[in-house]
């Protein structure tokens, strides 16, 4: 089994890793798997993102290659060691990923904040005026047609 290359837990930025040691002998070992998983697959994710850099985490063009791969390891551990996939621990573990890189990022991948006041005033106060000027106007117009009936 050691030397067939069916037989190994391959993923692009990671060495070979001979299968015999993800193998377990009946049924899926939970903390095994949750260990595998933090210290093969976090730890390549963690390497790609500091690779990325912290202003681009929030960029998904940037990191849908890493969270790719991160998801194909722990899916391809989850199979060698005869887990269901996804499965309860998998969901923990992409929360957890999701608290500390993705936690300020909006849903369309960069945070939203409000415009400079420069651009936002006009966009407030002209509204406002357009409005009140537009009020006066009828009131002015309303008391001008009263005394011509």
């Amino acid at each position: 089994l050691g030397h067939d290359p069916l037989w190994q837990i391959q993923t692009p930025l990671t060495p070979h890793l001979p299968a015999h040691h993800f193998i377990a002998a009946t049924a899926c070992q939970e903390a095994d798997y949750g260990w595998m998983i933090r210290h093969y697959c976090l730890k390549q994710f963690q390497l790609s993102m500091e690779g990325i850099g912290q202003r681009l985490w929030c960029d998904w063009d940037e990191t849908v290659g890493t969270y790719g791969e991160l998801t194909n390891c722990t899916a391809l551990i989850a199979e060698r060691l005869d887990c269901y996939w996804p499965n309860r621990l998998v969901d923990e573990f992409f929360v957890s990923v999701h608290k500390q890189y993705f936690r300020n990022c909006s849903r369309s991948g960069r945070a939203l904040h409000d415009p400079p006041n420069s651009v936002l005033c006009p966009f407030i106060l002209l509204p406002v005026l357009v409005t009140l000027l537009m009020t006066a106007l009828v009131v002015w117009r309303s008391k001008r047609s009263e005394g011509i009936v």
